[in-house]
């Protein structure tokens, strides 16, 4: 089955406003989940809806809360969440360091106490279609053992850098700490297929390619082995000492997923103009020259593999799986 975009951003809409948001907090979300969904990413778009609107009816979301700045040093700002839907509170701190960035050059907004943001591409993409550079990232629950460890002691903390392109399909680069994301071992499972290589360790403390095994034991595989496990921590520590939000550790420590610390950095696109236009072109030109690993195969940048299917999804409405769907309906 597929909806329209328009159709699954009005029906996303009516039942956050139902389920207590506001008018402005209803249409920016609404249009997170619809456009991840747009692009791909079900499991940060319809396929958490509905999770996200049990966890408003359990409290441990308040749709009214909204972050404020808590602190202001110029380019640099502080900013709380109080704990309120977390992708409006991104998006509201994207929004301000690109503010900040247009007056100082470069903005830095680090959000403490903020809800899980979603897809972190979001807010990269954001950025990139005001003609704005930018590099986000966030911690998350301890769902990720240190090189060498068995118990998860960090985050799969997503980080992205995002820079604009004048034909429309920007550079962004989102990533986990881990080799892949829980959404990501949650969609491979309920497609029913295997990973393509490894993605963690099994109860035997067996590498698997079984998504659900990874799940159970939340002992994911880094990125980069003892590279991924370092730049998760670091970025655990700059984020924390930032904001002077909630480390991986005292999130952990609640049993759920909720105080998070985030920081958006925004680049002005006086920074880029021309110039870096054409430094940007001739380095992914370069990059795509390369001959591809299969016959008739082809090499994508970051995020443009994305915009082909959302050009895809706007002309022939975003494929659903019909329960997901059908759940969402009677909300």
């Amino acid at each position: 089955m597929r909806i329209p975009y328009q159709v699954m951003k009005e029906t996303f809409r009516d039942i956050l406003q139902r389920h207590g948001f506001d008018s402005e907090g209803a249409e920016i979300a609404s249009s997170i989940f619809a456009d991840n969904s747009l692009d791909g990413v079900y499991t940060h778009g319809l396929n958490r809806f509905p999770r996200i609107i049990r966890d408003v009816d359990d409290g441990a979301i308040d749709p009214k809360a909204k972050a404020e700045n808590i602190e202001s040093l110029g380019a640099f700002e502080r900013w709380n969440g109080h704990r309120g839907f977390g992708p409006v509170n991104a998006a509201i701190a994207i929004d301000r360091a690109m503010e900040l960035a247009s007056q100082y050059m470069v903005g830095v907004v680090a959000l403490a106490d903020n809800n899980h943001w979603l897809r972190g591409g979001t807010y990269g993409l954001r950025a990139a279609m005001k003609g704005y550079a930018s590099i986000c990232w966030t911690n998350t629950i301890g769902n990720l053992p240190p090189w060498g460890g068995k118990e998860p002691r960090l985050g799969n903390n997503p980080l992205v850098i995002a820079l604009p392109r004048e034909n429309g399909v920007h550079f962004v680069l989102d990533i986990a700490m881990s080799q892949f994301s829980y959404g990501k071992l949650e969609l491979y499972r309920l497609n029913g297929s295997r990973l393509p290589f490894p993605g963690g360790y099994d109860e035997n403390g067996e590498l698997t390619y079984d998504p659900a095994a990874v799940e159970k034991t939340r002992r994911s595989l880094p990125i980069g082995f003892h590279k991924g496990s370092g730049l998760s921590l670091a970025l655990d520590l700059l984020g924390s000492v930032l904001s002077r939000g909630n480390t991986v550790g005292d999130i952990s420590a609640q049993g759920h997923e909720s105080g998070l610390t985030q920081v958006m950095v925004a680049f002005s696109p006086s920074l880029i103009g021309d110039e870096g236009e054409a430094i940007v072109s001739r380095i992914i030109e370069y990059t795509e020259s390369s001959l591809p690993a299969e016959e008739g195969g082809k090499i994508y940048y970051p995020g443009e593999h994305s915009y082909r299917v959302r050009q895809d999804n706007l002309r022939n409405g975003i494929p659903v799986i019909d329960e997901v769907w059908e759940k969402v309906i009677r909300l």
